[in-house]
């Protein structure tokens, strides 16, 4: 800007001088300008300064005066409540925390670096210094986009700041404000598409069939008609053909179809039987025996209504003695439809098919070239209505009777059509709620038996109406005692006037007992009125009753013991029939679906009919699939 005079300027003595006179004056008026701005800026630095020393003395007083806390406990002589981010001090006055603790402090949220707390991520929140009073000490300095601290601020200063804005000292906190530092935690949550999401099902153990679906087998032909005509031995075979309960860890997982659990089984089983046609022992001859038994269990997986059942079917073969081969099956299913809090409707359907003994005293057919067939089925209908703890069944059932002809070995024909009948019956039980577990009931059950023929093979025209009246009670005593039990009375009027009318006592019970968690023992009694065919005998009263104990040796082994008893009294007549039959059955698993069977079953009958008594031992062993 201001550069050296050259020689081609230079004009003489007088130019020269006149030229050196304005750079020295040039020269000075800078030298003036600088010393001037450095005296403006010492001056504004002091001014600065005072300003400063006068905010700290300012503040200085401010605390001095700020009110102690004063709020002493009665109890302990400490300060009562100091407040969240403070601490009681060596005179027991609260005064701020140092330092945060890092980790989880209060809400379980880790505390990190936080503009306006000092120090760095992870190590938590810093305050200045403070004496024992609460005064914080040291220099306190902020930064901008830095943090306040009493030692470096963790941000640079602006060169731009003046010198009074780089010393301005931060606003002090007064004692017993709480300190928080303030995180924000960002939480993502990863919505899945449902079409793309696999479906778990969950594991199924077992199936926990409703108790009534088996314990109700046997009383369920307690008003059957040709309950007298089923064998100690099928009787507790039928009782005692469910599978065992086995332990959570060995249970059959089952299949799920739709929104069902289907539980399907398979048993193969061979050994010995000492009297396959259940004759006398003069005619009874040995064979091998080999069954084939398939069972399915299924139940819904409704929100409210549900269906169940069970059914079974098998088949016993005798290479040495093919006369007496024979099929044996029964089921049960049970729908229940809950139309409104306190209203269900109830349906059941059911059968059973077994054979006939040949020598019993309705058939006398010794010389048979084969079991005959005999078969009931039928069906309930009912709803129950509750009145708050009242409760109110009304059900009609119906249930058919059908009897297969007898074929003899010279040819002949023993004809049993006229032994088919249908049976109609209505019940009415009224209930009341004593306790959850105690409810005492009493049952009105009237029923009417129709043949398909009028007059049977002798004349006499069998049908008949009777009524029942039973009291009882269901019960459900700490999880140890469960059922149902009842007992009454029962007559039943016939419509031909040779035939006496019959009034017999009643006895039902269905009835588990939980004696340990290893070991439970149930009861079934049922008690009814038999038709026959015998001459001028009205009918057979019949009472049966079994008693299985069972017991787990182990969490996959197994065992049940079980006994029964039959009684047939013919009215009327001097027929009495006296039967019993006991078995052993053991299961050892080896997997869910592999288990090991083991049963041996013997059955007697006593008749005072001639050619009708019996002794029958019989030996299996098998294995029992559950796919």
């Amino acid at each position: 800007m201001f550069g050296q005079p050259s020689a081609a300027t230079a004009r003489g003595p007088d130019i020269d001088r006149c030229v050196r006179c304005e750079w020295g004056r040039r020269v000075r008026g800078a030298r003036s300008d600088s010393d001037a701005g450095r005296a403006r800026s010492v001056g504004r630095t002091a001014t600065g300064a005072v300003l400063a020393l006068t905010l700290a003395a300012t503040s200085s007083v401010t605390w001095a005066q700020t009110r102690r806390f004063e709020a002493i406990s009665p109890v302990t002589g400490q300060p009562d409540n100091p407040g969240a981010g403070q601490e009681t001090g060596t005179d027991g006055l609260p005064t701020l925390r140092r330092r945060l603790s890092d980790g989880d402090p209060r809400d379980g949220r880790r505390i990190t670096g936080v503009p306006g707390l000092g120090g760095e991520p992870g190590a938590g929140g810093s305050l200045p210094p403070t004496t024992g009073q609460g005064f914080p000490t040291g220099d306190i300095r902020t930064g901008l986009g830095g943090a306040t601290s009493g030692g470096t601020p963790t941000a640079l200063p602006s060169r731009n700041l003046s010198g009074a804005q780089r010393v301005r000292p931060v606003a002090l906190r007064r004692p017993g404000q709480a300190t928080r530092g303030v995180i924000r935690e960002t939480t993502q949550v990863t919505t899945q598409s449902v079409r793309v999401a696999p479906v778990v099902q969950e594991t199924v153990s077992g199936i926990p069939l409703s108790q009534p679906a088996f314990a109700q087998r046997l009383p369920l032909f307690a008003t059957s008609p040709i309950l007298g005509l089923l064998t100690p031995g099928f009787i507790l075979g039928t009782d005692l053909s469910r599978p065992i309960t086995p332990d959570p860890a060995y249970a059959p997982l089952g299949y799920k179809i739709g929104s069902f659990t289907v539980l399907p089984s398979f048993a193969q089983s061979v050994g010995y039987d000492s009297n396959p046609d259940q004759t006398t022992k003069q005619l009874a001859k040995g064979s091998a025996a080999f069954r084939t038994e398939a069972a399915v269990d299924f139940r819904s997986d409704w929100a409210s209504s549900s269906l169940d059942g069970t059914l079974r079917g098998a088949y016993l073969e005798f290479p040495q003695n093919e006369v007496a081969s024979r099929p044996a099956a029964d089921g049960l299913v049970n729908l229940r439809v809950d139309a409104t809090r306190d209203l269900q409707i109830n349906a059941q359907g059911r059968f059973l098919v077994d054979t006939q003994r040949t020598t019993s005293p309705n058939l006398q057919a010794a010389t048979a070239t084969g079991r005959p067939l005999l078969a009931i089925y039928g069906g309930t209908v009912g709803a129950t209505q509750r009145f708050n703890r009242l409760s109110v069944t009304a059900s009609g059932a119906v249930d058919r009777s059908e009897f297969e002809d007898a074929r003899l070995s010279n040819g002949g024909v023993v004809r049993q059509s006229d032994r088919n009948l249908n049976q109609y019956s209505l019940r009415l039980r009224t209930a009341y709620e004593v306790t959850p577990d105690f409810s005492p009931f009493v049952d009105l059950i009237a029923d009417t038996r129709v043949y398909d023929q009028r007059f049977d093979a002798f004349g006499i025209q069998r049908d008949s109406n009777g009524i029942s009246f039973l009291a009882g009670a269901q019960v459900n005593f700490a999880k140890t005692l469960t059922g149902e039990i009842s007992g009454g009375t029962q007559h039943r009027e016939y419509v031909d006037r040779t035939l006496r009318n019959i009034d017999a006592p009643l006895l039902n019970a269905t009835l588990v007992w939980s004696a340990s968690p290893l070991t439970t023992v149930r009861l079934n009694a049922a008690t009814g009125v038999t038709e026959t065919t015998i001459p001028g005998s009205s009918g057979v009263l019949t009472e049966i009753g079994t008693l299985e104990v069972q017991h787990d040796l182990l969490r996959n082994l197994s065992i049940v013991l079980g006994g029964s008893l039959l009684h047939n009294e013919y009215r009327n007549s001097t027929i009495r029939d006296n039967g019993f039959s006991t078995t052993a059955r053991l299961d050892y698993r080896f997997t869910r679906w592999l288990t090991l069977r083991a049963a041996y079953i013997y059955q007697q009958i006593d008749s005072t009919s001639p050619g009708s008594s019996f002794r029958d031992n019989t030996v299996l062993l098998g294995v029992r699939v559950n796919p």
